[in-house]
């Protein structure tokens, strides 16, 4: 008898990670390489369908292969391209789908990687049951995935959803990669935190930081965050100050789309309380009364390791009408 197993593949700017998973969201082999690696699509896609081929067979074959499906950055859901994406080696339009399609012969559906993290979370984590929710996923960038009324909402041209672009300090910092001057991916994201340290550093000469033992060309978020949760006052504040920007964000989402819950999910979201506790505080404090302690803000529930096949492949299961619109049983009953 033949298995009800789906592909997953997140594409990162760095890393390519993929899987295969079962309707209950296990994932039962996987693997990953590097994206950037091969400067044309089709060697990228020639060596991913080499190490994809293996996982397949140690399955039983394609034949137990429903689909696959794809987070990439700059992912259109209605197109199935990736268009523009500046983190990676490929220029301008590519069809990576129907690519991927041709070459392994499967129904392939592709969006962008904050919309399949929503989709996961939807049917695998902490949003399941719910029709109306946010993910936020805070890394080098700031994505989002947003489920209105049981939809994923993709808009018109299938790019709908960039919160993390979203102005919220008019005329503030520059974000290199887009021009814009205070966006929320400026502040909020781990680049955002490494900055956000380098400025207080500069401002705040008084105050006493393990951070001033490293030159600027070595501080990171990572060094932030360990500093942060050892104590050091300085880094202390700019999880303060990030979760004061990101709270204030939210609570301009909540107004306008009025989920259930926000999950947020990725790398800063490692320092718990440092961040949760400011951005819960901003964001209630900026709601209207009608608002006000509704909306559940949470870490998602998925481990991160896992939660990007997940979410790709959570995107080829609602291909196959394992319908992401508030399942009323669990996956596979």
């Amino acid at each position: 008898m033949s298995q009800q197993l789906v592909v997953g593949i997140d594409i990162g700017g760095t890393n390519t990670k993929f899987g295969i998973v079962d309707r209950r969201g296990n994932i039962l082999c996987d693997g990953r390489m590097l994206t950037n690696q091969h400067e044309e699509v089709a060697d990228f896609l020639d060596e991913l369908h080499g190490h994809l081929s293996k996982l397949i067979e140690q399955v039983g074959g394609i034949d137990n292969i429903r689909g696959i499906g794809v987070g990439a950055p700059n992912g259109n859901f209605y197109t199935g391209n990736v268009e523009y994406a500046p983190n990676l080696r490929w220029k301008g339009i590519v069809p990576l789908a129907n690519l991927l399609g041709e070459k392994f012969g499967l129904p392939t559906v592709l969006t962008n990687d904050a919309n399949a993290a929503a989709l996961g979370e939807l049917i695998y984590g902490a949003a399941k049951g719910m029709k109306d929710f946010i993910v936020i996923t805070l890394g080098t960038g700031v994505g989002s995935g947003i489920v209105a009324n049981g939809q994923l909402i993709y808009g018109h041209d299938g790019f709908a959803g960039e919160l993390g672009h979203c102005i919220v300090i008019p005329g503030g910092r520059l974000h290199p990669g887009t021009g814009a001057h205070g966006s929320l991916e400026a502040y909020a994201s781990a680049t955002g935190v490494t900055n956000t340290a380098l400025e207080f550093l500069a401002e705040r000469p008084d105050v006493k930081s393990t951070l001033r033992d490293h030159p600027k060309e070595e501080i990171n978020s990572k060094l932030v965050f360990e500093a942060a949760m050892a104590g050091d006052p300085l880094a202390r504040e700019v999880y303060e100050f990030t979760g004061k920007i990101l709270g204030e964000a939210l609570a301009n989402f909540v107004m306008f789309s009025s989920p259930e819950a926000i999950i947020l999910f990725g790398g800063l979201t490692k320092a718990g309380d440092l961040i949760m506790k400011p951005v819960r505080e901003h964001m209630e404090m900026n709601l209207l009364p009608i608002f006000q302690n509704k909306v559940k803000l949470v870490f998602s529930e998925l481990k991160e390791s896992d939660a990007a096949i997940l979410g790709a492949s959570a995107l080829a299961w609602e291909q196959q009408n394992a319908k992401y619109q508030v399942p009323n049983t669990k996956m596979g009953e």
